[in-house]
């Protein structure tokens, strides 16, 4: 059949809510990422899982490639279509459709986004931690195996999901996992999912585990002379046993710009970021004995809070630190990179990596996941310079490579997508040709997002 043809079937199936509008395939084929638009030949819109069914089934049979698309906020190109193909958006698929309060479980649609989820959670007590900063979707936070502020005390996704509904290559629905707190059974499927960025099926239902909203929350920051006494703090704080449940940090650099957009005063030293939850007296205890370790390896400055609109002014400077770079630079496109190391090596691998960009044209502020040890640079290229992408990319990878060296990952929660697939042979070796036979295993046509992730 030409693509002609099976468009014209997509249609009769799905009505409306097929399209190959240019506005439409333009809209889905952008990225928060440096990659170019990659358009897909048409996208559809699925409404629940019979849905997905049917257009596996379809482009299975007429070999046509299939893009999961959640809110498009992918990093390393993940929703792109390099080859065409058919973009499956799940905004539609975006119902809570249990909450099991006694087991702490959630089960969700894929295109649910993580704040509309934190709402029909309220009135539980209960409530979901993974935040990536971005109101994204579950299944795209599920498929790209997402954490964020709070995984140093909570988790990332991989910690978080219980069980999957999974349409596979063959059209069939398999479920992984079960609501048990644990199993012995097979293989951890769910595990496989989890990270899988849409290339070994579509995603349908998601069983989340929740935990217990804190009665109470107290927040701060504190400012260090040297970043290396930062990152001492964090590790005694972990070796103590002290419940951290967010450990940010921001360079001076990044100081610099929330304070100029925001108007703030913090400053112009690098800073911690850090927020304990539970009792009252029990946040507050556990904030004092914070600040005694930062006291004690220098930290100054060092103020915390356990009142919400303090709590919710800090971290709303935190989250929008990346617009408040953006604005340094009026018209600069930001390249956004991301590298893991173990929590040892990141004093140097900060300290490298701020070399690197202070030897180039560019400014690349830094700032992260303290408390795991992964962090951000945010590359600002003026589109107009023609050497600027390139030295982006030489960073970026120069980033990774330091990453790698120092036993940790080339990205820590961005996913590989197409902008770190060269890293993985160096990476994993000969575990990334096991990959890619599981991909051909599942996925015997290589239909299910494909370019991305494996060989």
């Amino acid at each position: 059949m030409t693509q002609a043809t099976v468009f014209q079937t997509l249609e009769a199936v799905f009505g409306d809510r097929f399209t190959t509008s240019p506005s439409d395939r333009e809209n889905h084929g952008r990225s928060e990422s440096y990659f170019d638009t990659m358009p897909p030949d048409a996208v559809v819109y699925v409404r629940d899982e019979q849905d997905c069914i049917r257009l596996v089934e379809h482009c299975y049979t007429n070999d046509l490639a299939m893009i999961p698309w959640g809110a498009g906020t992918s990093l390393e190109a993940q929703a792109a279509a390099p080859r065409g193909g058919v973009c499956v958006d799940f905004s539609q698929m975006n119902r809570v459709l249990d909450i099991d309060t006694d087991n702490m479980l959630v089960t969700v649609e894929p295109g649910i986004t993580r704040k509309t989820l934190d709402h029909a959670l309220r009135h539980t007590g209960l409530f979901f931690p993974v935040d990536p900063g971005a109101d994204a979707t579950l299944g795209g936070m599920a498929s790209t195996r997402a954490s964020g502020t709070t995984t140093v005390r909570y988790g990332t996704m991989r910690e978080n999901v219980r069980a999957l509904r999974v349409v596979t290559a063959a059209g069939q629905v398999i479920e992984t996992g079960t609501r048990a707190a644990k199993s012995a059974a097979g293989y951890d499927l769910t595990s496989l999912f989890v990270g899988a960025e849409g290339t070994l099926g579509l995603i349908t239902q998601i069983t989340l585990k929740l935990h217990p909203r804190p009665s109470a929350i107290s927040a701060g920051r504190v400012a260090f002379d040297h970043f290396d006494a930062a990152v001492q703090t964090v590790i005694e704080t972990i070796q103590t046993g002290l419940p951290a449940a967010r450990i940010e940090f921001v360079d001076t650099a990044t100081v610099e710009a929330v304070n100029a957009y925001g108007n703030l005063n913090m400053p112009h030293l690098p800073h911690l970021l850090f927020e304990f939850h539970g009792d009252t007296d029990s946040v507050i205890k556990y904030a004092q004995d914070f600040q005694a370790l930062c006291h004690a390896n220098g930290g100054q400055d060092c103020a915390f809070s356990n009142q919400t609109e303090e709590r919710t002014a800090l971290w709303a400077m935190r989250h929008d630190a990346y617009y408040a770079i953006r604005a340094l630079h009026a018209g600069a496109r930001a390249i956004v990179t991301d590298i893991c190391v173990p929590l040892s090596k990141l004093a140097q691998a900060v300290s490298e990596t701020q070399h690197d960009i202070a030897q180039s044209r560019l400014h690349g502020p830094i700032l992260g996941h303290m408390g795991d040890g992964n962090f951000h640079a945010i590359l600002l290229v003026d589109p107009d310079h023609p050497t600027d992408m390139a030295t982006a990319r030489a960073l970026s990878d120069r980033m990774a490579e330091r990453a790698l060296a120092l036993g940790g990952t080339c990205t820590g929660e961005h996913g590989v997508g197409l902008g770190k697939r060269k890293f993985m042979t160096a990476e994993h070796g000969a575990a990334w040709s096991a990959m890619g036979a599981i991909k051909t295993a599942l996925d015997p046509k290589g239909l299910f997002n494909p370019g991305k992730l494996v060989p």
